[in-house]
C-alpha cells in the first residue's frame, strides 16, 4: 500500500499521462548536466536568436512590381566626413517599409418607396439578396470578426475593443455574437461533408479532451485523417461517441492511446487499432521509477526493447526496403518477448504484461500496416490548441455555441493541415453565402 502511494506521488508528464500543468506542483527531475534549467550541457546558457552554424533566413523583398511606391535618396556630401561625392554603379541598400491602411467602407443602401394603384399602399423597392443578407456587416468585416473569435482566441469583449479602437467601429457584443452565429450556419455543410468523409477514411487518429459549458463536463473529439481534422464536442467520452460519428461498419485502422472507449469499440465492432507507442513509453517510465524493484528491472527492460524498436523506426530510410521491414519485424518481436516473459508477479508490471497478451498486435500494427504512425501526436497536436482556447475563453454557454466551436475548429485545424489560410477560407465561405452558391470544400478538389 505505501509503495503504492509512493509510486502515485512520483507520477509527473514524463511517466503518466498526467497534464504538464501538474509538475509545477511536482517537477519532474531536472537531466541536465549541471542540475539548472535553461542551461545547455556543457554549463553555458544559450543566447536568443540565431545560433552559430545555422543558416541565416532573410525575408525575401517585396517584387519592384508589386510596390505602392518607391523613394531614392541621394547625398549631396559624405555622410561621414562632408566631402564631395559622386555617383557609383554599386547597387542601392534597400529598406521595404510596410504600412497597413485602417479605414472602413460605408455605403448606404436605399430602398426606394414606390405606390401601387392596385393595391393602394406604398411599396419599398427589395434590396439585392446579398445586401439583405448581409446587413451592416459586409462579407469582409463579417469573416474578420469569425477570424478574431476563432483561430485568434479573442473574446467578445476584445473583438469589440479591437473593432472600436483600432478600425473605428463601433459593434455591441451581443451583434458580435449574432455574427458568428450566423457564420457557424454558413460552414454547416462544410463540415457535414467531412462528417460524411470520416467513415471512409482508411486512417485516422483519435484522441480527447475536457471541455468546460456552464459547470457541466463535456468532452472535445477530434478525428484526423491525413486529408482533414474533425472535432466533435459531446456530453459522453464512451464508444458510443465512436459509433455515431464512424458507424458500426467502419473497416480503417484507428490511432489512439490505450482508453478503454477504443478497445470497446475495437471488441464490438472487430476494428483494427493502433496504440500510441508514446504513451506505452511514458508508462514503462513510472515502471522503471517505481519503488518495487521488480517493476524497475521489469520496466526498464521493456523500455529498453521499445526504445530500440523506435531508434530503428526513425532510421529506415538507412536500410532497402526489404531489410528494413525484416529489421522493424524483430524488433516487433523482441518488444513482445520482452513484455510477457519473466513478468514479476507483481500488479503493476502484470497489468502491463496482459496489455501485450490481449492487444500486442494492436501495438506492433505499424510493423505491418504501411502509413500508420506508432504515435498518436498527429491527434494530439490539434488538440493542443482546443485547449489552448478552453482555457482563453471558458468554454460554451449553449448548443449553438459547441456546433460553432466544432466548425470554427475544424475549419482551423484542417487548413494549417493543408497549408491553406484559415481567414481565406472564412472569406470564401461568407461570400458563398452571400451569392446564394454552395460552400466551399476543405476536401481536395481532385476527390
Amino acid at each position: 500500500m505505501l509503495e503504492a502511494e509512493l509510486a502515485a506521488a512520483k507520477k509527473n508528464s514524463r511517466n503518466s499521462s498526467k497534464p504538464p500543468s501538474s509538475d509545477i506542483t511536482n517537477p519532474p527531475p531536472d537531466k541536465s548536466a549541471n542540475g539548472k534549467r535553461g542551461k545547455k550541457r556543457d554549463g553555458s546558457k544559450r543566447k536568443p536568436g540565431g545560433q552559430p552554424g545555422h543558416d541565416r533566413h532573410l525575408r525575401p523583398l517585396v517584387p519592384e512590381d508589386d510596390l505602392d511606391g518607391a523613394f531614392e535618396y541621394h547625398a549631396q556630401e559624405c555622410p561621414h566626413c562632408g566631402g564631395d561625392v559622386v555617383p557609383t554603379d554599386e547597387p542601392p541598400r534597400i529598406t521595404q517599409q510596410i504600412e497597413l491602411v485602417i479605414s472602413p467602407v460605408v455605403t448606404e443602401h436605399r430602398a426606394m418607396a414606390v405606390w401601387c394603384h392596385a393595391c393602394q399602399l406604398t411599396h419599398y423597392t427589395p434590396l439585392p439578396e446579398d445586401v439583405r443578407k448581409a446587413g451592416l456587416c459586409g462579407p469582409l468585416l463579417r469573416s474578420m470578426i469569425a477570424y478574431l473569435k476563432g483561430p485568434m482566441h479573442a473574446s467578445y469583449t476584445m473583438v469589440r475593443d479591437f473593432l472600436r479602437d483600432v478600425c473605428g467601429i463601433g459593434l455591441s457584443t451581443g451583434y458580435l455574437a449574432k455574427v458568428c452565429r450566423s457564420v457557424s450556419g454558413i460552414l454547416e455543410g462544410t463540415y457535414e461533408e467531412l462528417l460524411q468523409s470520416l467513415r471512409e477514411q482508411p486512417i485516422l487518429n483519435i484522441d480527447e479532451t475536457g471541455h468546460k459549458e456552464k459547470g457541466r463536463r463535456l468532452w472535445t473529439w477530434v478525428f484526423r485523417s491525413a486529408l482533414f481534422s474533425l472535432f466533435r464536442i459531446d456530453e459522453s467520452r464512451g464508444s458510443q461517441v465512436l459509433v455515431d460519428v464512424l458507424g458500426k461498419a467502419f473497416a480503417g485502422v484507428i490511432g489512439c492511446d490505450y482508453f478503454s472507449a477504443y478497445r470497446k469499440f475495437m471488441g464490438d465492432f472487430d476494428v483494427l487499432l493502433q496504440f500510441c507507442l508514446a504513451h506505452l513509453i511514458r508508462d514503462l517510465k513510472f515502471l522503471a521509477e517505481h519503488p518495487d524493484k521488480r517493476n524497475r528491472r521489469y520496466g526498464k527492460r521493456v523500455l529498453k526493447a521499445v526504445r530500440e524498436l523506435f531508434s530503428l523506426f526513425h532510421r529506415r530510410d538507412d536500410y532497402p526496403a526489404d531489410e528494413f521491414a525484416g529489421k522493424l519485424e524483430d524488433s516487433g518481436n523482441l518488444v513482445l518477448g520482452e513484455a510477457i516473459t519473466r513478468v514479476p508477479n507483481i500488479r503493476e508490471s502484470q497489468n502491463l504484461a496482459n496489455r501485450f497478451r490481449l492487444h500486442g498486435d494492436s501495438y506492433l500494427r505499424f510493423i505491418t500496416t504501411p502509413g500508420i504512425d506508432p504515435t498518436n501526436n498527429v491527434a494530439e497536436q490539434p488538440i493542443r490548441f482546443v485547449v489552448i482556447d478552453r482555457k482563453m475563453t471558458q468554454g460554451t454557454r449553449s448548443e449553438w455555441g459547441r456546433r460553432w466551436l466544432e466548425r470554427i475548429w475544424t475549419v482551423i485545424a484542417t487548413c494549417r493541415q493543408r497549408g491553406r489560410s484559415p481567414f481565406e477560407f472564412l472569406s470564401s465561405a461568407v461570400s458563398a453565402w452571400l451569392g446564394g452558391l454552395s460552400p466551399p470544400t476543405l476536401l481536395p478538389l481532385s476527390q
